[in-house]
């Protein structure tokens, strides 16, 4: 399958909405969000979504998404220099393709400049998530145990951290309105 990455505008509502309630289905331990809090706070949650995130999509000829990504940014003078990757999900056919790969490395670039460390929170189960994770140069610098109860049973959560200044020296914080 031959796909694309770029950044989601409201002209990818559709295709948005569908995908982001397919991963919040399917693999309600990786989210904080529920398929039926999504469905009940309908169509404006999806509208400030694509207004409030920076979301990258992996979009197939036939306008629809592979897979997800998102970016979402602090603007307080004391956190702007952290970014958070929110929102993975690769379709099951796109995965193991190098599309999650794709997508990260679009987040990473537009990350980079913005902030100076993008962290992550992934189930401490999600071995493919993890190898991609660290591969990307994330690091694992805690574990929140019961981070969610699904389905009857805790799941935990690692904590991981990418360096984007690489040596941590530099110690100027992104201006204010380097972040959207």
């Amino acid at each position: 399958m031959t796909y694309s990455i770029r950044r989601l505008t409201s002209a990818d509502f559709d295709a948005y909405k569908a995908i982001r309630l397919e991963a919040l289905e399917n693999h309600p331990e990786a989210f904080v969000t529920s398929a039926e809090d999504f469905l009940a706070n309908g169509d404006m949650a999806v509208v400030s979504a694509l207004k409030q995130l920076v979301i990258f999509g992996a979009v197939l000829d036939d306008g629809s998404l592979a897979g997800i990504m998102a970016f979402a940014g602090n603007s307080g003078s004391k956190d702007r220099h952290k970014g958070y990757l929110v929102q993975v999900y690769v379709r099951p056919p796109m995965r193991g393709t190098g599309c999650a790969r794709q997508l990260l490395d679009h987040v990473l670039d537009y990350a980079a400049g913005r902030v100076q460390q993008l962290h992550l929170g992934v189930w401490t189960e999600n071995a493919p998530a993890l190898t991609l994770y660290k591969r990307a140069g994330f690091e694992i610098y805690g574990t929140e145990p019961r981070y969610l109860f699904v389905n009857g049973r805790y799941v935990d959560e690692h904590l991981m951290v990418r360096f984007l200044d690489r040596d941590g020296s530099d110690s100027k914080a992104p201006e204010k309105e380097d972040i959207q």
